[in-house]
């Protein structure tokens, strides 16, 4: 089959968009790896899916697949380029847009500046719904926030969910940690049962903070939206930041905002960040 796609990248997080409104997509996992391959495709952190949405007061819905053909719940930084392309390619003159992914609706709002900002919703604290096996662990509390130890890989976690697994360790440097040895092991480890995204986070101050992530199925990239997500949040409600926090990661720059600690728990994570279109091209799958 002839594939028509759009490559964006969003803080050097990259993906293949593909519009999916006009007629049913299916790919099988064999033509989603070869897509994502950087050698034998087009090559990709993730595919994304544009879809028509059936359902009162949401535009579109929003599909998410790993380059190894895995279908996940969240990106945030492919929901950047998603509202990009919708508004890039007239789909919709909508500024702000909602969408469905396969477990949350999530809010778009196309800024004048060019960049996005989306209401990532509230995170998600409770270990089952990560879901994480604590069971026979001791947390150590910071701030009234746990901090899970893992004594096999030496390190200690802070785990939430921002609609997809995030294990959270503190380092001193991002550049010298251990992200491409440790990252693999945290991510594939017996306690998560489906698997996880594992964040290393260097604080600058309270307001500016350093981050690489290891992402589950995808491994180290440039940038992950609901990692920086996740990260903020564990800083925040371990003590370490403020509730507006802006992320460097390789890629590019990303600004978090959170105030859960002033307005409860539930509160939404808003996003701000880049997002452009690199080009449009045809594949043969």
């Amino acid at each position: 089959m002839n594939l028509r796609f759009t490559k964006m990248q969003g803080a050097g997080n990259d993906f293949v968009v593909i519009d999916a409104t006009q007629q049913p997509l299916s790919l099988s996992p064999e033509q989603m790896r070869q897509l994502g391959d950087r050698r034998f495709g087009v090559g990709c952190d993730q595919i994304l899916v544009i879809e028509k949405s059936a359902e009162p007061g949401v535009d579109f819905g929003y599909r998410i697949f790993n380059n190894d053909g895995d279908e996940v719940e969240h990106c945030g930084n492919g929901a950047r380029c998603f509202v990009r392309y919708v508004a890039d390619k007239g789909l919709s003159a909508k500024r702000s847009i909602t969408v469905r992914t396969v477990n949350a609706l999530l809010e778009l709002h196309l800024r004048d500046d060019g960049r996005v900002t989306v209401d990532m919703g509230a995170p998600v604290f409770a270990l089952d719904k990560v879901p994480f096996d604590a069971q026979g662990l001791t947390p150590r509390l910071v701030n009234a926030f746990e901090l899970w130890p893992l004594a096999d890989l030496h390190c200690e976690l802070a785990i939430l969910s921002m609609g997809n697994p995030h294990a959270v360790q503190r380092v001193a440097d991002v550049d010298t940690a251990p992200v491409l040895t440790l990252g693999p092991r945290v991510e594939n480890h017996a306690r998560f049962a489906r698997r996880v995204n594992a964040g290393f986070l260097q604080v600058l101050d309270r307001g500016h903070v350093k981050l690489r992530v290891f992402e589950r199925g995808a491994g180290e990239t440039l940038a992950c939206g609901t990692g920086a997500c996740a990260a903020v949040v564990a800083g925040i409600r371990l003590g370490w930041l403020d509730e507006r926090v802006d992320v460097q990661a390789r890629g590019g720059l990303l600004t978090i905002e959170w105030p859960g600690l002033s307005r409860g728990l539930d509160a939404p994570v808003l996003m701000t960040g880049p997002a452009q279109t690199v080009f449009d091209g045809e594949i043969t799958l």
